[in-house]
């Protein structure tokens, strides 16, 4: 189903499902390969969006989705109460002028895909991972009630 996208009404035109795996990461590289030392080369950000073209195994996409968080968590994980407002030479956006600008939009822009796949999921009787019923915990295993 990585190949999926509505067709019809108002989702004519959206991404697939894969482009939306791929877009997440192409994103999270844009926002944090910076705070890294990395050089974005963006041409056309809308034409390369949906990340590298190359990828089309599942294995790939979600490889390269794993790697961008890492480098996500990497690049947060260099904010400090010294730097997280200072302005940056090179902004991957302008709107994104600071560490804490950027790990703002880093830790919500997964989301709002997260919820467009969801819906893909849903569309094909999926129930998500997240939604789906978790088995009864052993009364040992539940936390204890606060007194």
């Amino acid at each position: 189903k990585y190949s999926f996208a509505p067709t019809n009404g108002e989702f004519k035109g959206v991404r697939t499902f894969a482009e939306e795996v791929k877009h997440i990461g192409f994103a999270n590289h844009l926002f944090f390969g910076p705070l890294m030392g990395e050089t974005i080369d963006v041409k056309n950000i809308q034409q390369e969006s949906n990340g590298p073209a190359e990828l089309k195994t599942k294995a790939e996409i979600i490889q390269y989705l794993k790697d961008s968080f890492a480098l996500g968590h990497r690049a947060i994980s260099t904010i400090t109460s010294e730097n997280e407002v200072t302005l940056l030479p090179k902004p991957p956006l302008p709107f994104l002028s600071t560490r804490l600008a950027i790990a703002n939009i880093g830790t919500f822009h997964p989301m709002d895909h997260y919820g467009q796949m969801v819906e893909y999921l849903r569309m094909n009787g999926i129930i998500p991972p997240a939604s789906r019923p978790r088995p009864p915990q052993p009364p040992s295993s539940q936390p204890k009630p606060q007194q």
